[in-house]
């Protein structure tokens, strides 16, 4: 079973009745992309350990292979070394316990709001009595119930996201991706994107694995970030967010916020400084 070892003490006795597995586990991750006779290194010996219901965020700079490693974990993309295993399953593909919300908007615009929610459902052969049902859960939760009947092209930035989250959400999935969700949206529906999403997660109790490029949204969202040095990407701190579980945007302000913010910050600035110095 994949997680954390038991200690024991000099007789072999367990000095601990239980330790939880991990939900996600990467172990010395490389990714190697080869084109012709050129190879380049996008990360190195990078490894994660992710509890179940946790919400991480993984940040660093463009190009580092946040993307790449959120990618592996959905089994889109394939590590060149090291294993990956969720639900102590190593990971070959696909799979319906993990959800997937991408940066760009990704709902069918020949499909209404609802019809795109319940998408996933009608794979599944859902009765259509229990399709409404849970669709109609999840339009209430991202507020959205008056436009069921829309189509995407009548939807913002920020609401179209809103249905691709609940699409998401919808198949419950243990693990939810989310690969710069709300990067293409103005200041102030980012901030009330990223408000929706920790009370989603405060409700629903997904296991949460965000990328971001952006340290505030990233220390308002997750109980743990993993930061990364710029490509090729290496996990240069695990960084544990002691803020209070139930959040509000007026947190962003606190001293311990803006510490902790500060403490990320420097840390990739002297990741990149060294980098370039090399």
């Amino acid at each position: 079973m994949a997680g954390k070892k038991i200690k024991k003490d000099t007789t072999g006795t367990p000095l601990e009745a239980h330790v939880a597995s991990s939900k996600i586990l990467a172990e010395h991750i490389d990714k190697v992309y080869i084109s012709g006779k050129k190879s380049t290194k996008a990360i190195e010996d990078a490894s994660i350990d992710i509890q179940d219901n946790d919400f991480v965020c993984i940040v660093g700079p463009s190009g580092c292979g946040k993307s790449t490693l959120l990618r592996m974990l959905a089994g889109l993309d394939f590590p060149t070394a090291g294993n990956i295993i969720v639900n102590d399953r190593k990971v070959t593909g696909p799979g319906p316990d993990r959800g997937m919300v991408f940066q760009t908007y990704t709902l069918f615009p020949w499909m209404t709001v609802e019809d795109n929610i319940k998408f996933g459902l009608k794979i599944k052969k859902m009765s259509k009595e229990e399709q409404q049902k849970i669709a109609d859960r999840y339009l209430d939760i991202i507020g959205l119930k008056k436009f069921a009947k829309a189509y995407p092209k009548e939807l913002s930035g920020g609401m179209k996201q809103r249905v691709a989250i609940a699409r998401a959400l919808a198949n419950q999935p243990e693990v939810l991706l989310m690969d710069e969700p709300f990067g293409a949206l103005d200041p102030h529906t980012k901030s009330m994107m990223q408000l929706l999403m920790r009370e989603i997660w405060e409700t629903e109790h997904p296991t949460v694995v965000f990328i971001t490029h952006d340290i505030d949204e990233a220390v308002f969202l997750a109980n743990k970030i993993y930061v990364m040095s710029a490509r090729p990407g290496k996990i240069i701190k695990e960084v544990n967010v002691y803020l209070p579980h139930k959040r509000n945007l007026e947190l962003k302000d606190s001293p311990e916020f803006i510490k902790i913010r500060k403490g990320i910050n420097d840390l990739l600035y002297s990741a990149n400084t060294e980098a370039e110095e090399e």
